[in-house]
């Protein structure tokens, strides 16, 4: 993605990344509130340092939520990796999310239905 205007702080490191928070939500569907940067219904906290006027500091904000980051400042290019906030928990919680399925009856099963039981979920697509 390309940004018209970035800015910068000499008081931080030389690889930051300043986008302005108006931009935010373009970039990484995240948007400054009073509750942090939220998106969806995760919130995340950030400090005051990240906040600079209308400017954003996205390289902290990567650090804070552990998101790799590459960067080559004077060529005005960063790439940031996925976000492990937004993993939904399968890695770190080993709970499959939710799923409704027709039982052979036609009648719909739901995998919440399971919980705290041993289940054998098997799959199949013909792509």
């Amino acid at each position: 993605m390309q940004l018209d205007r970035i800015g910068s702080d000499p008081t931080q490191a030389a690889d930051a990344l300043w986008v302005r928070t108006r931009d935010l939500p373009r970039i990484n569907a995240f948007e400054v509130t009073p509750q942090g940067a939220c998106r969806a219904d995760l919130c995340i906290p950030i400090t005051q340092d990240m906040i600079r006027g209308e400017y954003f500091n996205l390289t902290a904000f990567a650090a804070a939520i552990a998101q790799p980051v590459v960067a080559d400042a004077p060529s005005r290019v960063w790439s940031f990796g996925e976000m492990q906030a937004l993993g939904g928990g399968l890695a770190s919680s080993r709970i499959a999310p939710d799923f409704e399925v027709p039982d052979r009856l036609g009648r719909p099963v739901h995998l919440a239905g399971f919980r705290g039981k041993k289940a054998l979920v098997i799959t199949w697509a013909s792509w």
